[in-house]
């Protein structure tokens, strides 16, 4: 029996393979794409064709990922520069009292397991991030960083 959570506004490419107790909401996924064991994509993110999202992962609203990338294990996604539960006069905030930021993934990426990547940066065709490392900053194509904060290791 699978344990998937998959709602009716989630467009799947061809063949996307996805593995059990996954929750996926108003997400597009391309085809050929693979889902592990644990992970949840939200509205109104994007996963390319030929993706590989490891087990455990978090992506979140305003991620937009593009072919052939890969994301580790236990991955997370920030998209909220200044998060907060409560407005300053103590009531809940809703979606109107944030602002999502965007975050891009570009074409073949690697990202290494347990990641976080902060919102509004872009991280370029064929970059490499190490496992671990927490992204504040644009990641340029075909480098590799690493560390807290991530900085630039190979080029």
């Amino acid at each position: 029996m699978k344990y998937v959570s998959i709602s009716d506004d989630v467009e799947l490419g061809k063949e996307v393979k996805i593995y059990n107790f996954v929750n996926l909401y108003g997400c597009k996924i391309g085809d050929y794409t693979k889902i592990g064991t644990f992970v949840e994509i939200q509205k109104g993110a994007t996963i390319g064709k030929n993706c590989k999202i490891s087990s455990h992962t978090f992506i979140c609203e305003g991620v937009h990922i593009e072919d052939n990338c890969f994301i580790g294990h236990n991955v997370t996604f920030i998209n909220d520069k200044y998060p907060r539960a409560t407005n300053p006069d103590g009531s809940m905030q809703t979606e109107e009292d944030w602002v999502c930021v965007p975050t891009y993934i570009r074409r073949g990426a690697s990202i290494g397991s347990s990641a976080t990547i902060l919102c509004g940066i872009t991280i370029g065709e064929n970059a490499i991030v190490g496992a671990g490392a927490v992204v504040t900053k644009d990641v340029p194509a075909n480098t590799t960083v690493a560390g807290v904060p991530a900085r630039v290791r190979k080029l």
